[in-house]
């Protein structure tokens, strides 16, 4: 097993906010590779989050965020299991970056599921249309209108967009490192975003 040095669990620590034996284990496996470690955290936020699935989430927070130009504002409601852990600086810190996110990036829904069909039904035409302008031939139209589909996703769902502080993560990803910390569930329920003259 690999002697993992501590400023090399610092460093993990900075960039994933994983407790400090989650990082070491996760360094160990990884055989000292930072980038394979972030990986390990990140499947086993995935886990966690899976086991916490069916708990409930009745306690959270209600964020809100306002944009310097007063212009732009977001409330959010992010739940969890406990008050207790509502009220932790990691929490309350991670619900204030997800109104910041929904400010800058104006997401249509949380999850791919609830995005509105009649929506995607008008996203899949404009592409068609553009496509056939474009010459391409029928058969590839379909393969290429979904390659577009799932860009659209990563731009319009709030758990797919590029975290804006972190691009090299998503918001999903973010969840699941605060999933990983508290060991509770946690859901963005709702959010509703002002931008005067909208």
């Amino acid at each position: 097993m690999a002697q993992i040095s501590l400023e090399l669990i610092k460093q993990l620590r900075e960039r994933t906010a994983a407790g400090f034996s989650d990082c070491k284990k996760a360094l160990e496996e990884a055989g000292g590779d930072i980038e394979k470690a972030i990986d390990i955290l990140r499947k086993k936020g995935l886990a966690i989050a899976a086991k916490r699935a069916t708990k409930e989430a009745k306690e959270g927070v209600v964020s809100a965020y306002i944009h310097a130009n007063k212009k732009i504002g977001v409330l959010v409601e992010i739940n969890c299991e406990t008050d207790f852990v509502a009220r932790t600086p990691e929490f309350q810190q991670f619900a204030h970056d997800v109104a910041m996110q929904i400010a800058a990036t104006a997401p249509i829904c949380i999850r791919r599921e609830e995005m509105p069909q009649e929506i995607l039904e008008r996203e899949r035409k404009l592409y068609e249309e553009q496509l056939r302008e474009q010459g391409k031939p029928e058969n590839v139209i379909p393969k290429i209108v979904e390659g577009k589909l799932e860009k659209f996703y990563k731009e319009a769902v709030l758990l797919e967009q590029p975290f804006i502080k972190n691009p090299e993560i998503t918001i999903q990803d973010l969840l699941n490192e605060l999933i990983t910390k508290t060991g509770e569930k946690i859901v963005i329920r709702r959010f509703a975003r002002f931008q005067i003259g909208e």
